[in-house]
């Protein structure tokens, strides 16, 4: 994954991936989570996400959910991954305010 922390930046899918976990969901249900959300728009694999829930886990910024000793392992967010998606977020907004001014010829 090559999200920029030192600026705040994420990739989509990661903040997507960050998103769907506010409610412990196993992959599958992120998968369809990130589907829904986008419209179809953005479609993971199951081998980019398993890949993704791995690189997140080791940054702590989610974790297992539950009892894992089964064969669907659900995943939340932590709180460190709420600070990161929350600058996520206020980023996202610092960007479009701008090209809303741009755009639109505010000043």
């Amino acid at each position: 994954m090559k999200d920029n922390v030192k600026s705040g930046a994420l990739t989509e899918v990661t903040f997507f991936i960050l998103l769907a976990l506010y409610t412990p969901r196993h992959g599958y249900a992120i998968m369809q989570f990130i589907d829904e959300m986008t419209k179809g728009r953005l479609l993971l694999g199951a081998g980019s996400l398993y890949g993704a829930l791995n690189t997140l886990t080791e940054k702590n910024w989610i974790e297992p959910y539950g009892d894992s000793n089964g064969r669907t392992k659900e995943y939340h967010i932590t709180a460190l991954g709420k600070e990161i998606a929350a600058g996520e977020l206020e980023r996202l907004r610092g960007l479009t305010a701008i090209a809303g001014q741009i755009m639109e010829g505010e000043k």
